[in-house]
């Protein structure tokens, strides 16, 4: 019994619950009912009752904790095992084969070479986990107390995201981008995916399941370019992606559900979290790449017993042992990444003979090779013409560019505040191409003059519409002329290439995980038998989660610390707004356009008057409208009526 709960050793000797936690409770299978037995929050319930402070069963003070990855993942078990797990941070080392922390949350760069971001971060209020970390993050600009949680609320609390310029075609002209012009078969196709259970899903492509008309509507096309799905794809994953944001499906076309950063992935979130590790002690141990886990089995588990590592060309084994624990980031969806310039296309030596084969794969194939319990690498990492697309950095001066680019802003770009609220995407471009102007500065050193846009395209395989190439056969000129023409700006390229400096990046596995995957291919956090082993990111398991979001990193983090030192607390499962009435009916009239939906004259005239009469969005149309059930019902009442004469 631990000397912290030995007041409470009677009450806890006796409780059939204590040291039986489930870590991830699954909302999509309990049902949630309150019994004498239910003693814990319900799988999906948030809130300030699950803010209790986690009491470790034994002291963790001898034990070293080795994280291989120094991601968003492996930052926020690190996080995790320092305030739940209460093990001093000078015991917790990361091992990382990159030069840098923060593993694909990068970004670097400045006037003279151009800045580089591969990515960005659309966010959500949702995101319970990421916040619950970065609640308790000292600010990055702010003075103490405050966090980065607080600098964020201050930001987007007070200038509202949103498009006014979603779609863009013809040149550079506004697209109406105001309907999801969905069929009404199409709006069922949703429907009944959403019925679907998980496990009816395995290996299943969108397109396999989707028709033409719903592939050729607006809604697939501000989907798949907002979270860069292909047809191709995981039709699972995009199941979970409409459970996760249902919530926001009606703000998608003008990205009023989002919420962004004020800086770059890299300086908002790598930046405070890794000053607040280092100042609890954590050591990082970069150009460190760890090859392979020496894993002992026998009937009582798996145990890590060794680490193999590589430094400096030698390679290295550092003893675990069963006290200690080891956390690994499986696979990288920026491994590989290949670079380009305003004179140079990326030089791109891969191809599906060798794709998967550089370090950031290894170590996940080499566990893989030990038990089917690790999962299949090859399943994600091994066909990159379907997982992979570039993006490009422009470091901008005034210029042609720069003028197009304000008309499409909400706000003045130099202004600091919202500017394209989210990527812009031209519609009738061949490469399906899209950019867009965060607020400015998007880094903390960026001088008043500059501004930093992000592009990306998810048909880089076709050649463009005025640069006869693929995507990654161009440079960064090239890149800009094919922008500059689909802007109507194509006779100004000139002034635009000398105040642009372009930095690309061809990315082999950025969409790895949206791959089609069956019951398996991912491992659990902790693979069954592990008693020392957590596995953390973008391609293990987890209920009902998604994948490519800083928030599932976080929960998989979470989850690791939790189960692993079997701490009396829970991790939540993702937010419960996909059952909640007024979000479906919400999302049901959104998905219609506001045209009136079935029932929904009935339903009005029940409400109407009541303490629910809010939950429909207003419609003038609807007001109006009878619906087929409420003739029905007419037809009904008329019926009874002639019945009684």
């Amino acid at each position: 019994m631990s000397s912290t709960t030995s007041k409470f050793e009677k009450l806890l000797k006796g409780s059939k619950e204590y040291g039986k936690v489930n870590h991830q409770p699954d909302s999509s299978k309990e049902i949630q009912i309150n019994t004498p037995e239910k003693t814990m929050p319900f799988s999906d319930q948030i809130g300030n009752y699950q803010r209790n402070k986690a009491i470790p069963v034994k002291s963790y003070k001898d034990s070293k904790i080795y994280i291989v990855g120094s991601g968003i993942a492996g930052m926020a078990a690190a996080y995790y095992f320092i305030r739940d797990g209460h093990v001093p941070g000078e015991n917790i080392i990361f091992l990382d084969q990159l030069h840098v922390d923060g593993g694909s949350l990068d970004g670097a760069g400045n006037t003279t070479d151009g800045y580089i971001i591969r990515g960005g971060r659309e966010m959500d209020m949702t995101y319970e986990n990421l916040w619950d970390i970065f609640q308790d993050i000292p600010a990055l600009e702010l003075p103490a107390p405050y966090s980065v949680l607080d600098e964020y609320r201050l930001v987007n609390d007070n200038d509202p995201n949103y498009s006014k310029a979603r779609l863009i075609h013809q040149k550079g002209q506004i697209k109406d981008f105001s309907k999801f012009g969905l069929e009404k078969k199409d709006q069922l196709s949703i429907i009944k995916l959403l019925l679907k259970k998980k496990e009816d899903l395995d290996d299943i492509t969108i397109e396999q399941y989707f028709s033409t008309s719903f592939l050729e509507s607006n809604f697939w096309f501000f989907w798949r370019t907002m979270f860069a799905f292909e047809n191709w794809h995981s039709l699972l994953e995009c199941k979970l992606y409409m459970h996760r944001f249902l919530h926001a499906i009606d703000g998608m076309k003008d990205l009023s559900c989002l919420v962004f950063p004020k800086y770059n992935q890299y300086d908002t979130f790598v930046t405070p979290l890794r000053k607040f590790l280092q100042s609890k002690g954590v050591q990082i141990d970069l150009n460190t790449l760890v090859k392979d886990l020496d894993i002992h089995s026998d009937i009582e588990g798996k145990v890590v017993e060794a680490i193999i590592i590589e430094k400096d060309g030698k390679e290295e084994r550092i003893p675990v042992g069963k006290d200690n624990y080891v956390i690994a980031t499986t696979g990288s969806m920026t491994e590989d990444t290949f670079y380009g310039d305003n004179l140079t296309a990326p030089a791109i030596d891969l191809d599906k003979n060798n794709s998967g084969q550089s370090a950031g794969w290894k170590l996940w194939k080499n566990l893989a090779a030990k038990s089917p319990v690790f999962g299949k690498p090859e399943k994600f990492c091994g066909n990159i013409e379907k997982s992979s697309w570039e993006s490009a950095t422009l470091t901008c001066k005034p210029s042609a560019f720069v003028d197009k680019v304000k008309e499409l802003c909400v706000n003045d770009p130099y202004s600091g505040k919202t500017a394209t609220g989210g990527i812009v995407t031209i519609s009738d471009s061949k490469w399906l191409m899209s950019f867009t102007c965060n607020r400015q500065p998007h880094f903390p050193d960026q001088p008043d003059d500059i501004l930093v846009i992000w592009i990306y395209a998810l048909f880089m395989d076709k050649e463009g519409d005025y640069i006869k190439k693929t995507m990654p056969q161009c440079t960064g000129n090239e890149l800009l002329a094919e922008l500059a023409y689909h802007l109507g700006i194509i006779d100004q390229l000139d002034n635009i290439v000398e105040n642009t400096i372009v930095r690309s990046a061809f990315m082999p596995y950025i969409t790895s995980m949206f791959m089609p995957r069956a019951k398996g291919d991912r491992p659990q956090v902790v693979p069954e038998g592990c008693t020392n082993l957590g596995l953390v990111g973008q391609f293990v398991e987890t209920n009902n989660d998604i994948v490519f979001t800083m928030e599932s990193s976080v929960r998989t983090a979470r989850i690791a610390v939790y189960e692993l030192l079997n701490l009396n607390k829970q991790v939540p499962d993702i937010n419960p707004l996909q059952y909640d009435i007024r979000h479906l009916l919400k999302a049901a009239q959104a998905l219609n356009d506001y045209e009136p939906i079935v029932g929904e004259g009935l339903l009005r005239k029940f409400l109407k008057g009541t303490y629910y009469e809010h939950l429909l969005v207003e419609n003038e149309d609807a007001q109006d409208h009878e619906s087929f059930f409420t003739e029905q019902i007419n037809k009904l009442k008329q019926w009874i009526g002639g019945i009684r004469e």
